[in-house]
């Protein structure tokens, strides 16, 4: 699919200020995989289509993830994570995209999840760093995605648990399988991680 195709597809689901984030998610997405070797084409067309489901009818979701083999405990948690699993489901009932590296893209760019890809953790780190975004420790995690992925997806998973938890909300369990093999990772190849 053609990134105009796709922007055709997402355009008429998302209110104005979304469809901009997404444009920058997929410009922030194209340069992280130019700088990390990964598949330009793959990261964008994701990028494009992660919020494609944002503005659903709650029921709909519900509908999808109940229909589907998507995990069944998502809806026990909040339903700001239905989407990106839902648009994975979508993307392939809909519009044919079955490639899996770019459905998991999405599925999991809101939670993470252990073992990540690199499109994976461009577009998780991508929806977090993209420049519309302003939220304490975002310039932090900017200035690491220049030099490692890794470590800026890390430093997304923390202070994501550490906002829900000061909340005193629920945190996904992938979120925290994320983060674990993340801090594994990077403990193992003596990086300093704080």
């Amino acid at each position: 699919m053609r990134k105009d195709e796709a922007i055709e597809i997402v355009k008429p689901h998302l209110k104005k200020e979304r469809f901009e984030h997404t444009l920058r998610v997929a410009d922030t997405a194209v340069q992280l995989a130019e700088k990390y070797d990964e598949s330009v084409e793959k990261a964008e067309l994701a990028a494009i289509l992660h919020d494609y489901a944002k503005y659903f009818p709650l029921e709909d979701m519900r509908q999808i993830i109940n229909g589907s083999d998507l995990p069944n405990d998502l809806l026990d948690y909040h339903h700001e994570l239905w989407h990106g699993p839902a648009a994975s489901v979508l993307i392939k009932q809909k519009h044919g995209i079955s490639d899996l590296d770019i459905r998991n893209a999405i599925h999991y760019h809101t939670t993470g999840r252990a073992g990540m890809s690199r499109l994976e953790m461009i577009l998780f780190v991508s929806d977090y760093i993209e420049p519309g975004r302003s939220f304490p420790g975002v310039d932090e995690v900017r200035t690491v995605a220049q030099t490692d992925l890794h470590h800026a997806a890390w430093m997304a998973l923390r202070n994501t648990i550490q906002f829900l938890v000061s909340k005193h909300a629920t945190v996904y369990p992938d979120t925290f399988y994320a983060y674990n093999h993340l801090t594994k990772r990077l403990n193992a190849g003596g990086n300093d991680i704080s």
